[in-house]
């Protein structure tokens, strides 16, 4: 369950900006203010099915920009090639400058 919110926290990051400002405020609440279906529908005036549709809407939405636009994907590789390298530049190995290198030069492909 930990990774889903991870997950939706992360997609919401990279694509929350994409919805709509009354979609942007029930996510928000729901994901960051864990508010529950029957607190996010009498705040918003909205049944509780209301709620849980505009929550999958929003999931599959935010999904979808990830399938098309893969910024997360890219953002996770190079956060993983970044620590590669910094685990390299601090082994202080005359070897590891090679191996930075083209570490670095991936980060340049994916970006």
């Amino acid at each position: 369950m930990t990774e889903k919110i991870v997950e939706r926290n992360l997609l919401y990051d990279f694509y929350g900006e994409l919805l709509t400002e009354h979609q942007r405020k029930i996510y928000e609440d729901a994901v960051y203010g864990d508010l529950s279906l029957s607190e996010l529908s009498e705040e918003y005036g909205i049944t509780r099915q209301g709620v849980h549709d505009l929550l999958k809407r929003c999931d599959k939405i935010l999904s979808g920009y990830e399938g098309k636009l893969h910024l997360l994907e890219k953002f996770r590789e190079t956060k993983e090639l970044t620590a590669q390298i910094h685990k390299l530049a601090v082994s202080r190995d005359a070897a590891a400058f090679d191996s930075i290198a083209a570490i670095s030069e991936k980060i340049f492909e994916i970006l």
